[in-house]
């Protein structure tokens, strides 16, 4: 299947005169700055390197992946933000993603005044192709949003092959709980996929919620297209070094180890509960439990100053358990038991 990126990108894009920054003409870190009217006092008064150079540098080396491969945005939501606003025109265009899902794919679609068609998942939490089929031959859809594995079901979606063969638009894959998962990373197939984008995200395996940095994996095309319409200075440099030291400090292989194992012992706990009626598969660092009454269990928790997250408006009576430490684990069952 061929597909041209071009005809994808709105017309407004293509034409697009990019914002050049100071640090854009300028590469070099030392000399005297004097281009880009900055305060010369301060340990904080330089911007940041607009490229973020280092970091992709360093996800190149940890992945195999050509720096011109990897696009960094202000967390996965900037990435799924400009996704929007590189390939659906307002008004005309449309994306399609399937429900229960991550919110932000609806709310970014709402910005951006641009349709989304929301299709169920089955009783099995996976894409009926039967039903999707239909809206792959729609010459105004432009993207569709799947989350692998899955928030909030948590488990990893099948046929997006089939999805990617046979759809000659935008297929953004949202990784985010990918290194919690046994299934292989869609990331090694942009090179056989011109119209995949995977996204992925620092703030789950690597625990860098706070600091807010997304990755986007892509064609070199595609990812041409991300730089041209991003803000200048997206990421600060103290999340940009934040990030650095992290990943010169690998602890997320054993923090993942250590996650992976607590979701077990927390599973076997939970099934032992009168009140626990349903755990869904899982290749996250949470679990999807079914009980009686999910806002009363909810509430209760509430009150003991354990906040899970109440999923019973997506799925009936489903609360979303996220795998905290040993201690939190703990505690959070024994609370579980007392509630009738």
């Amino acid at each position: 299947m061929t597909i041209d990126i071009k005809n994808l990108v709105r017309k407004k894009i293509l034409n697009l005169q990019p914002y050049s920054s100071a640090r854009d003409e300028f590469e070099g870190e030392n000399g005297i700055f004097l281009d880009a009217n900055e305060n010369p006092f301060g340990k904080l008064n330089r911007y940041p390197d607009p490229s973020q150079r280092k970091i992709k540098e360093k996800l190149s080396e940890l992945n195999q992946i050509s720096t011109e491969n990897i696009f960094l945005g202000n967390g996965s939501d900037e990435v799924i933000d400009l996704a929007f606003r590189i390939f659906c025109e307002p008004k005309k265009d449309k994306v399609l993603t399937f429900s229960p899902t991550y919110g932000m794919y609806e709310v970014s679609a709402n910005i951006n005044d641009v349709e989304l068609i929301n299709l169920d998942l089955n009783k099995n939490f996976q894409i009926n192709l039967e039903t999707l089929k239909p809206y792959l031959n729609d010459e105004n859809l432009k993207i569709i949003f799947i989350c692998s594995p899955n928030n909030p079901t948590g488990n990893s979606i099948q046929n997006i092959k089939y999805i990617l063969e046979n759809f000659n638009g935008i297929v953004f894959i949202d990784e985010a709980y990918i290194d919690f998962s046994p299934e292989e990373t869609f990331r090694n197939q942009i090179e056989n996929y011109p119209n995949l984008v995977v996204s992925q995200t620092f703030s789950k395996a690597w625990g860098m919620a706070s600091v807010r940095v997304g990755i986007a994996y892509a064609s070199e095309q595609i990812i041409k297209f991300y730089n041209k319409i991003k803000p200048p200075y997206n990421i600060s440099q103290l999340n940009q070094d934040a990030i650095l030291n992290t990943i010169d400090n690998d602890q997320v292989s054993e923090n993942i180890k250590i996650i992976l194992k607590e979701k077990k012992n927390l599973i076997e706990n939970l099934e032992k509960l009168e009140l626990v009626k349903k755990i869904y598969p899982s290749d996250t660092n949470f679990i999807l439990v079914k009980v009686d009454n999910a806002d009363s269990v909810y509430q209760n928790l509430v009150e003991q100053n354990i906040i899970i997250r109440n999923r019973n408006s997506a799925v009936k009576n489903c609360l979303r358990i996220t795998v905290g430490s040993p201690e939190e684990n703990e505690k959070l069952i024994e609370t579980l038991k007392s509630i009738n």
